[in-house]
């Protein structure tokens, strides 16, 4: 196999087997070198943009991403979150859970934001680590990221069988076939999840302008169910199940389990706000960034937030929450109910377009991921290859979206993955300590020990508290250690905000009240990986045992050979403002 580094030739440590077992010797001396070797905002913005060819179209404006945000939100999933986190934790205070992850979930966008705004490539998370952290961290999330991307995206596919199935009173044992000759588990083939994955392949690829459209229409559609669907809770529901069980001896009141569980509804729901991420993939493809890019991100959101606060309370109205269907309760509320019957089809149908919505959105986000670490030549530069008549990422979204539909046609849901996406969760971890990273860190030659501490031993007093929260039996003396360590967490940030200075304040647009914010965020995703079962770590340790193969064995001495042949450079920090300036 050969392949070339860099788009002029030059040295390449895969011209053959001899040169590459030579090459694999010398991966001590390159992995010091190349791992936590830093990119910089210029060089993404000229160089490793240039890389791809051709430049992806700005055409998007902010009400695209407002509609990418809400389509990427808000899945079938709500329908069953918010059933589940009512029953199981916050009874009527559901709304309240709700009002609290949208405002951490903003918090969370507003360091993608920070990040798009400062630099608007496809890359995502990918690029944000790469010029903070180095070429390896980034390429372990942004790999990871994808992976969770590919099969999260086969899991919803073959969902979406099952949700047509419902609004149509079809069995989804009708859509499927079973191959008795392959293993449990592999053996139910869904030719429906396939035809709909190949046919968002072939949108995505056409056209990204084209793909908000077609987004907009259904999402449009969603919002239309969604609110078909609070009003008719609104009008078949009775306040009176906002307070009352109905069973006397369980827990009354608008709060019948407390503060906690309020925080941890709270902490169930907030996977329902995942998918804005992928909007701030689209930031190269936005015509303007500086103002686009924050009304679209936080704008969704906030959109977002509202939907979900309505249709909490016209559960809770619906019924009481002690009767609430976990796994459908909007469906089963209507459910046997004489003349009701049609919205249980109703709401499939709307499930149906949410799938396809949060599909959509997907699928153009890992396509952008996989473009821009092709760009930085740890994978294949192939996938950077951005097609000439289209300006989209070709290659990328059709290697993803073959990949994907492969999986979807063959592997059964549960199999696929837990409906916690770990790696994504991850990645927001991530994205938060980078733009403290940025923030306090000088650009150069300087010594990042005083804020590298500080994320470290924030990091541990977070996991110190999720531990106690998930392992300590309940009581006075699990209070007291809660409750002394948010107040350590509080002094760390204290101290860190007094002593350190910020060394880079943005020009363009910032995450207010810093360090605070992304402090929030960086909490908040480790308590929620702590809520994570085992599946998902052994899962997760799996997969990034892959990834750090492929990095040892291509992507160190792919990236080495781009960097002997001058492949990455930079160009003056002044023009790259300008460019982000420019309408």
């Amino acid at each position: 196999m050969e392949v070339q580094s860099s788009n002029n030739g030059g040295h390449s440590s895969f011209s053959s087997l001899r040169v590459y077992l030579n090459s694999l010797s010398s991966t001590p001396s390159r992995l010091a070198r190349r791992a936590v070797s830093v990119s910089t905002s210029s060089d993404e913005m000229s160089r490793v943009r240039a890389v791809s060819g051709e430049h992806m179209r700005r055409t998007l404006r902010w009400y695209d991403l407002i509609g990418l945000g809400i389509g990427g939100m808000v899945g079938a999933g709500v329908f069953v979150t918010t059933g589940r986190a009512s029953r199981l934790y916050a009874g009527p205070s559901i709304v309240v859970s709700y009002a609290i992850a949208g405002l951490c979930a903003l918090l969370s966008a507003f360091c993608y934001t920070e990040f798009a705004v400062h630099l608007p490539v496809a890359g995502g998370a990918f690029s944000y680590i790469r010029i903070t952290f180095g070429e390896f961290p980034a390429f372990f999330t942004g790999a990871n990221l994808v992976l969770d991307y590919v099969m999260s995206n086969a899991a919803v596919s073959r969902s979406f069988t099952a949700y047509l199935g419902t609004a149509f009173g079809i069995s989804t044992h009708k859509w499927r076939f079973v191959v008795s000759a392959l293993p449990g588990g592999f053996n139910e083939i869904d030719p429906v999840a396939v035809v709909v994955v190949l046919a968002i392949t072939v949108i995505i690829c056409c056209s990204t302008r084209e793909s908000s459209k077609v987004n907009m229409i259904m999402t449009a559609f969603h919002i239309a169910f969604i609110v078909f669907v609070i009003v008719m809770g609104f009008l078949r529901g009775d306040s009176k199940n906002l307070t009352s069980p109905a069973k006397p001896e369980h827990p009354s009141g608008f709060f019948p389990f407390g503060a906690a569980g309020v925080f941890s509804g709270a902490a169930m729901v907030y996977l329902s706000y995942i998918g804005y991420d992928a909007v701030s993939t689209m930031a190269e493809e936005v015509k303007n960034p500086v103002k686009d890019i924050p009304v679209g991100v936080s704008g969704s959101v906030a959109i977002v937030t509202v939907l979900y606060c309505l249709m909490a309370v016209s559960m809770s109205m619906l019924l009481p929450y002690d009767l609430i269907d976990p796994e459908a309760p909007f469906s089963a509320a209507f459910r046997g109910s004489n003349g009701w019957e049609w919205v249980t089809k109703v709401v499939g149908i709307g499930a149906s377009f949410g799938i396809l919505t949060s599909l959509l959105v997907a699928m153009l986000g890992q396509a952008r991921y996989m473009c821009v670490i092709g760009r930085s030549r740890v994978v294949p530069v192939w996938f950077a290859k951005i097609h000439h008549r289209t300006s989209t990422p070709v290659n990328a979204s059709s290697f993803l979206g073959i990949f994907t539909a492969v999986l979807a046609l063959f592997t059964d849901l549960n199999i696929l993955l837990n409906l916690v996406s770990i790696g994504t969760l991850f990645v927001f971890y991530m994205v938060a300590n980078a733009l403290i990273f940025k923030r306090y860190v000088p650009v150069g030659p300087t010594k990042p020990w005083p804020t590298l501490t500080f994320l470290t031993l924030f990091s541990t007093i977070s996991l110190v508290f999720t531990l106690i929260w998930q392992l300590a039996p309940q009581g006075k003396v699990k209070a007291f250690m809660l409750g002394a360590s948010a107040v350590v967490a509080i002094a760390i940030v204290l101290i860190f905000h007094y002593l350190v200075p910020q060394a880079n304040k943005p020009e363009l647009w910032g995450v207010p009240f810093m360090p605070w914010t992304p402090c929030v965020s960086i909490f908040l995703n480790i308590f929620l990986l702590g809520s994570l079962d085992a599946p998902s770590y052994v899962r997760f340790g799996f997969f990034s045992g892959l990834i750090v193969l492929v990095y040892l064995f291509y992507g160190v001495h792919a990236s080495s050979d781009a960097e002997a042949n001058g492949s990455f450079g930079v160009k003056e920090d002044g023009q790259v403002l300008k460019e982000l300036t420019e309408v």
